[in-house]
């Protein structure tokens, strides 16, 4: 089994910047694609940003430009930079991992990746 475990929400005013971590732990015997969701109360969790485990990144249309996904290969974690952050980043923010190929064409579905966190909250005030 894999656990996965966010880091660094919180309550930020609009235009400000936030780092969330995610920690990979458990049978680890590959590198993973790794990525961020969130989901706003009452919304379909949405896909924010990829990284794969050859460290190409994608990022979702609300978030280029803004957000900028990283990870470090020896301690399997994965970061999110989000910079000029709006009212309407506030969500539950997930972090995913996905050991087997991941086509291309399903990056976008939360139902690609095997492994999930808890969540932490971003809560951008306006």
């Amino acid at each position: 089994q894999v656990q996965l475990v966010e880091s660094g929400g919180g309550l930020v005013p609009a235009g400000g910047s936030l780092t969330l971590s995610c920690a990979a732990s458990g049978q680890i015997f590959s590198i993973p694609h790794m990525a961020w969701f969130r989901q706003a109360p009452g919304r379909e969790r949405e896909f924010v940003a990829l990284i794969t485990a050859s460290g190409t990144t994608d990022y979702g249309d609300s978030v280029k430009g803004r957000f900028t996904m990283s990870r470090d290969n020896d301690k399997i974690m994965a970061y999110l930079q989000m910079n000029s952050l709006k009212p309407e980043d506030t969500a539950v923010y997930f972090c995913a991992a996905m050991f087997n190929p991941l086509p291309w064409s399903s990056r976008l579905g939360a139902e690609s990746y095997e492994y999930w966190g808890q969540g932490t909250q971003v809560t951008v005030s306006s």
